[in-house]
């Protein structure tokens, strides 16, 4: 079985939880997003060094609340 950790907001959540949870830009299920590849937002140029909006991100969606989060917020544990 494999969980899926985010850091939302400065505290760690296990995201398969949240039975709405989705995760991605196809809005899957924590489960089916680590399964199908992970995907994230990532361009491979960058135009500008100094905006954020060319850096990798994972779009997610918690407890009714939409975050975009670095993948560096993420972990994942298989027991």
């Amino acid at each position: 079985m494999v969980k899926i950790y985010a850091c939302l907001i400065g505290n760690w959540v296990c995201l398969n939880d949240d039975p709405n949870c989705k995760m991605g830009i196809h809005h899957t299920s924590p489960a089916i997003w680590w399964e199908e590849n992970a995907d994230i937002y990532a361009p491979i140029q960058r135009k500008k060094a100094d905006t954020l909006y060319e850096f990798p991100y994972l779009e997610l969606i918690y407890n009714n609340h939409s975050y975009r989060i670095s993948p560096y917020h993420i972990q994942i544990v298989d027991f």
